[in-house]
């Protein structure tokens, strides 16, 4: 696929790219901070699809818009899916949608970078499987979307933060929402570097230019091995996790008194 076939195609992602072969993409809400939703959900998988099927670009660069790198309306948890619709038919595709989303991602075949401009409380995994992760200071990282709110970690987050914390501190991590303020996350290894706001963007684009002088097939090996433990982990528990998601949504609407229409 050629840029000029995606590079505006989606709503929730401005897209450019330079000669080098760098694109960067800026995840966004209206030109503000990219609020989560059904949108983006259905949105994002299709655009890491088309990033991975353009063979033109070198590196790609993901960063967000405004204070926060993504964001979480109060409304998630239980209630992520339409009030009076959280059915195993709206389900089937929430699930359809989430496979996609991880799956695409690591089908990128070029160094991804993520410039983390600020707070990530949902879908994190966006930002922290790049292969380079920078931050800035105000960012934290949180799942607050999940058990906080009633939603088992089931959409890659049982991976992936057990496999960068540790079994136990991962396992905590989700089971408390607790925040992951930028300077545990770097001591921890989770982020590559902590940058002042205003220099996080210069220092990613400088990474993704010197990234984009080496030879394109060297590039594209070294991403599939990079991300090829990662692949099998997914393999082995994302679409699990997602159906257990599924499950728990369906009977906390029972455990809450509320009915459930069928199919």
């Amino acid at each position: 696929m050629d840029l000029d076939e995606y590079a505006n195609k989606f709503s929730t992602a401005a897209i450019s790219r330079e000669d080098d072969g760098v694109l960067t993409v800026r995840l966004h809400s209206k030109g503000d901070s990219l609020w989560w939703g059904a949108r983006p959900h259905r949105e994002l998988p299709e655009l890491f699809s088309a990033i991975a099927s353009d063979r033109d670009n070198r590196v790609v660069v993901i960063t967000g818009t405004g204070e926060s790198f993504i964001e979480i309306r109060e409304s998630a948890g239980i209630d992520a899916l339409p009030k009076g619709r959280t059915n195993a038919t709206n389900w089937d595709q929430t699930i359809f949608e989430g496979n996609r989303l991880v799956n695409s991602l690591l089908d990128i075949e070029v160094p991804v970078i993520a410039a983390v401009n600020g707070p990530v409380s949902i879908h994190s995994e966006i930002a922290v499987l790049a292969d380079v992760v920078l931050c800035t200071e105000k960012t934290y990282f949180q799942d607050r979307a999940h058990f906080p709110l009633g939603m088992v970690p089931g959409d890659s987050m049982q991976v992936v933060w057990p496999m960068l914390l540790g079994p136990n501190r991962g396992r905590a991590f989700l089971l408390t929402g607790r925040l992951l303020h930028a300077d545990e996350a770097e001591r921890l290894g989770v982020v590559a570097e902590v940058l002042d706001g205003e220099a996080l963007m210069p220092r990613a684009v400088e990474l993704a230019s010197h990234l984009a002088t080496h030879n394109p097939v060297l590039l594209r090996n070294t991403r599939h091995v990079l991300v090829r433990p990662i692949r099998r982990a997914m393999a082995d528990d994302l679409h699990t996790g997602l159906a257990l998601e599924a499950l728990a949504s369906l009977s906390g609407r029972e455990f809450f008194g509320e009915s459930i229409p069928s199919d």
